[in-house]
């Protein structure tokens, strides 16, 4: 995470990062920052993103800060970031709720935005009323490959081995599961596949 107001010495920053560390995406914590994510701020850290080759995860669901605005983290503001940045590899964090059928039309509308679930308990997702019935149902076929596992274990405060059997109780094919798992992450990542 690089504070986006840092300017040049933000983007410099994030390339020794990712050249000296081996850091392999950035992260946009947009509440955090107090910045909507199309915000120009963010554009020079997009722009090197594109060019190292790393995907940059932003924010993507409301926040419980009562001190800023809700919206921070609302998917819409992604469509402008995927307009201008059609070859930087987006994720939306955390699932897009409550705005969970606008994250699902950007997903199907940008072939570069991919999606993780973390912080939400994953036996939560499936139960009626609980807002990602329709991710559920586009990341169980035209969404499949875009779509990642994320713990957030310590968050949710229970062992990793609990949120991985929960999420593979899902209601995913047998086929999908391996990519949600590892696969998607795997192939953006660059991470060694199988």
């Amino acid at each position: 995470r690089i504070d986006p107001r840092k300017g040049m010495d933000g983007v410099r920053y994030l390339e020794r990062a990712v050249k000296e560390l081996g850091i392999r995406g950035l992260e946009v914590s947009t509440f955090r920052d107090r910045l909507y994510p199309n915000d120009k701020k963010y554009y020079p850290l997009y722009a090197k993103c594109v060019e190292l080759g790393i995907p940059a995860r932003i924010y993507c669901t409301m926040n419980y800060a009562a001190d800023r605005p809700m919206d921070y983290g609302r998917p819409l503001y992604l469509d402008e970031v995927a307009r201008d940045f059609p070859e930087l590899t987006l994720i939306a964090a955390l699932g897009g709720w409550p705005w969970v059928p606008e994250l699902v039309g950007l997903a199907r509308r940008h072939r570069n935005l991919f999606i993780d679930l973390a912080a939400h308990r994953p036996k939560h997702l499936s139960k009626p009323g609980s807002g990602f019935e329709m991710l559920l149902q586009f990341g169980n076929n035209l969404l499949q490959d875009r779509l990642l596992f994320a713990s957030s274990w310590m968050t949710l405060g229970l062992p990793l081995k609990q949120v991985i059997k929960e999420t593979l109780e899902l209601p995913l094919k047998e086929s999908v599961k391996p990519k949600w798992m590892y696969e998607n992450a795997a192939r953006i990542l660059k991470l060694p596949q199988g």
